[in-house]
């Protein structure tokens, strides 16, 4: 099997990237780089609720509702997955970026140059969360490195 010293993970925490995050410090051999990458899908961004929020103040305090409680659990994630890294002898990075998952992920890896990209696969149907929808296609055509899709756990 080969040896990668340098992987690009796509995490954000839920059932498939958690697999994916296992898969990668799987591979990853001591003292090699894990860089996690915690895209927030561009959805998130109209998430005011205004259909039932009737003045600005209260759209504020909803939004920084909102954005506290996402940014607790990507915080929560990224001390996670460094813990861990770290713990198997990794160097570790992270970004946190808002956008389309697949041009985020391809941006990213242009700037770390990774030997392998992990990523979890889409949650199969009937499994609750939101689906961000990662363009397969997109990522494949553009990664300069091997893609692996860790499986949905059962």
């Amino acid at each position: 099997m080969a040896e990668y010293s340098s992987i690009l993970l796509a995490s954000h925490g839920t059932a498939g990237a958690r697999a994916a995050e296992s898969l990668a410090l799987e591979l990853a051999p001591a003292g090699g780089r894990l860089a996690q990458l915690v895209v927030v899908p561009d959805f998130w961004k109209g998430m005011m609720g205004d259909d039932w929020l009737n003045n600005a103040r209260t759209r504020d305090v909803y939004a920084r509702h909102v954005e506290g409680e996402l940014q607790r659990e990507i915080d929560e994630g990224i001390a996670r997955v460094r813990a861990l890294a770290v713990a198997r002898g990794l160097r570790f990075e992270h970004r946190v970026v808002l956008g389309k998952p697949a041009e985020c992920v391809l941006a990213w890896a242009a700037d770390v140059n990774p030997d392998l990209v992990v990523i979890g696969a889409p949650r199969p149907p009937g499994a609750q969360g939101l689906r961000s929808r990662m363009q397969l296609d997109v990522l494949v055509r553009g990664l300069a490195a091997p893609l692996l899709v860790a499986p949905y756990p059962k």
